[in-house]
């Protein structure tokens, strides 16, 4: 290896370093965040660029949001537009008017929009420093003009990238996405809106949770950003851990859990998380602070097995049961999936809704053509709210009944 690409290793390996050190130094030195809150009929928009868009087909941040408060109705429009920027350039249409900048406020008021989630930067950092008082001047008029419809702006940080292109070309390009995530905090700063920070955690996240362009995130990269958005609304993890004692006369439970029977063939209790788990990926288990985990303390040696609803669900040792065993499967799991999948099918439909195909023969100067089909775009607005209901009847989790057999299927 050359002393030139040694020494560009070098410099990436340092920055992701020096990235995760701080990360630690800030998480010591801030206080926790204010939580945010949601009320009833609350409305969320998504908007910026490929960070939202790539999102449509993944869920996870809208399921992190909706799952937090499920006795609220609350809709999400995912307004994500790879390659946009904050003069709207990537949102171009034949039709003029409107121009792509108007065209982006008339999206932004036609959500009519309780709070606004804005993730730009990324685009426009390859501009560099030189490009940075426009971006600044850009992103406070969008700000502006959520502040004019009385919603509230949540500012996200640019992400860096893996690679993008050369070694040399990545760290020119995350200096530059830091410069920019740094000018974004200094706006929420002096404008007293809140900030995430995503550009730290994935920087300092030695996980891969890029796709192989090495620019935009993965599957886990989004399961894990959507734990990193619920941390910096000031959301505790949401974990659940329950806890069964066997050893006592009468089995006793702990967190949210509790004991129907017991007897000394075996124990039955019930258990009713407040929200649901974080939807389990194929590319990773759930961890413990993303669902529920069950601790059996006082079992004799061997292997037990745990039924919810009549089904078997989990075997392990009693070694691993006094340990703690993740429940990454089963009722809350296939709700979590569900509810997941059906925010991804609503979203495609809203896509299809606010960015048709040949949209200047349907909206357009040229809607004289095909303005006929526009009719068709106003009846996704049934569909769409037949899957918000479905999500509404299945996002509080349900009440379980767990049943362990006392007597052993084999010694470990």
């Amino acid at each position: 290896m050359s002393k030139t690409k040694s020494f560009l290793l070098a410099s990436v390996l340092c920055f992701t370093l020096l990235a995760g050190t701080c990360l630690q130094l800030r998480a010591q030195r801030q206080e926790s965040p204010v939580p945010l809150a949601f009320k009833q009929g609350g409305r969320i928009v998504f908007l910026g660029g490929s960070l939202f868009e790539n999102e449509l087909e993944k869920g996870y941040l809208e399921f992190a949001m909706t799952s937090r408060w499920p006795d609220l109705d609350l809709t999400f429009r995912n307004l994500g537009w790879t390659g946009d920027n904050v003069f709207a350039e990537a949102r171009s249409t034949f039709t003029t008017p409107p121009t792509p900048y108007q065209q982006l406020f008339q999206q932004i008021r036609s959500t009519n929009p309780d709070h606004v989630l804005i993730a730009y930067g990324g685009v426009e950092s390859q501009n560099g420093k030189e490009g940075l008082n426009r971006f600044v001047e850009g992103l406070e008029a969008i700000i502006d003009s959520v502040d004019a419809l009385g919603a509230q702006t949540i500012l996200l940080s640019t992400i860096p990238v893996k690679l993008a292109g050369s070694l040399e070309n990545t760290v020119i390009q995350n200096k530059n996405l830091k410069l920019y995530a740094d000018a974004i905090s200094s706006i929420a700063s002096k404008r007293k809106k809140r900030y995430v920070d995503l550009y730290s955690p994935i920087a300092g996240n030695t996980n891969n949770l890029f796709l192989d362009n090495g620019i935009h995130l993965n599957d886990a990269g989004y399961y894990y950003l959507a734990q990193v958005l619920e941390q910096a609304l000031g959301w505790p993890p949401r974990e659940s851990k329950v806890t069964v004692e066997t050893s006592n006369a009468k089995a006793t439970a702990s967190g949210p859990a509790k004991i129907i029977s017991s007897q000394d063939e075996k124990i039955v209790f019930s258990l009713q998380e407040a929200i649901l788990p974080l939807p389990e990926i194929a590319s990773r288990k759930s961890s413990a602070k993303t669902s529920v985990s069950v601790q059996i303390n006082g079992l004799k040696n061997g292997r037990y097995t745990l039924m919810e609803n009549g089904q078997q669900l989990v075997t392990a040792s009693a070694a691993d049961w006094a340990k703690g065993v993740v429940l990454d499967h089963g009722v809350s799991q296939e709700q979590a999936i569900r509810i997941c999948n059906d925010i991804v099918k609503k979203n495609k439909l809203f896509f299809q809704q606010y960015r048709p195909m040949n949209r200047t023969y349907i909206l357009g100067f040229r809607a004289y053509e095909q303005g006929r089909h526009k009719q068709g775009l106003d009846d996704l607005n049934s569909l769409i709210a037949g899957l918000e209901e479905q999500i509404k009847l299945h996002r509080k989790p349900v009440v379980k009944t767990y049943e362990l057999n006392l007597s052993s299927t084999s010694s470990n």
